[in-house]
């Protein structure tokens, strides 16, 4: 049995914490969350006695010193991370330390901004025929990006995109995306702290998105979802076959 569970909070709505999460956050001895990003109501189902820590101002050593200390008296550890701790969720570090002094470790899968985005805008990434795949990725800014990522060669393949950490240069979103070929009428959705009780959602068209972001104070935990083929030009031209009542399958004859 893993000691400390690594578990993704979802984008900030307390309801789009799952099941499992939420069942771990409550038996744990030690709920450590990041207080930046995640709110307090996600982890206010703690048990009576746990220790619950914010680690918004702590630093990797100081975070597993206060895991390590908690594991040594025999408890258990829920590490609430935002989103999904697989995406942007710096847990690998987390656990090569655990692993290191022989801590079993897991981890329990979000609901990540990108997803939550989607269904506040009523948008799908993939169109039939249009795109049939998602690419989630960022601008280069403080942490660098591998020149093979760079945001315009990504562009150039044309399929749907959720670019995280890049809303304090819009302009550069912009620029890189249209440098990949991707067209200016190009559906864009922003989703500003998707999640939390000041959401907003904006949608504009690539050749605006500067423009938009800067008109929406759009400068922070906002992402970016890059979707062709689903502008208003765009609309129905194309369908799933999964209930098109030609379409025949195992459960349908």
């Amino acid at each position: 049995m893993a000691q400390v569970c690594f578990i993704g909070a979802g984008p900030g709505d307390p309801e789009l914490l799952t099941v499992k999460g939420r069942r771990l956050i409550g038996e744990a001895d030690l709920v450590l969350y990041a207080g930046s990003l995640v709110p307090a109501e996600v982890v206010a189902g703690a048990k009576e006695g746990a220790k619950v820590a914010d680690s918004a101002s702590m630093s990797l050593e100081q975070t597993h010193a206060l895991i390590m200390e908690t594991v040594r008296a025999g408890g258990t550890v829920a590490r609430v991370h935002t989103g999904d701790p697989a995406l942007y969720g710096a847990i690998r570090e987390q656990m090569a330390l655990l692993e290191a002094e022989g801590v079993p470790c897991a981890v329990v899968p979000g609901v990540t901004a990108g997803f939550a985005a989607a269904a506040a805008a009523g948008r799908s990434y993939t169109v039939p025929e249009v795109t049939q795949t998602l690419i989630f990725t960022r601008l280069e800014g403080r942490t660098p990006v591998p020149e093979r990522e760079a945001l315009r060669k990504l562009a150039a393949h044309g399929s749907a995109m959720c670019i995280y950490l890049s809303a304090g240069d819009p302009e550069g979103v912009q620029r890189e995306l249209l440098a990949g070929g991707l067209d200016a009428a190009t559906l864009v959705v922003m989703a500003y702290r998707v999640g939390w009780p000041d959401e907003k959602v904006v949608e504009t068209e690539l050749g605006r998105l500067a423009v938009s972001a800067r008109e929406s104070g759009f400068t922070r935990q906002t992402v970016f979802l890059v979707l062709p083929g689903q502008g208003r030009a765009d609309a129905g031209t194309a369908r799933s076959l999964l209930y098109d009542e030609h379409f025949r399958h195992m459960y349908r004859k």
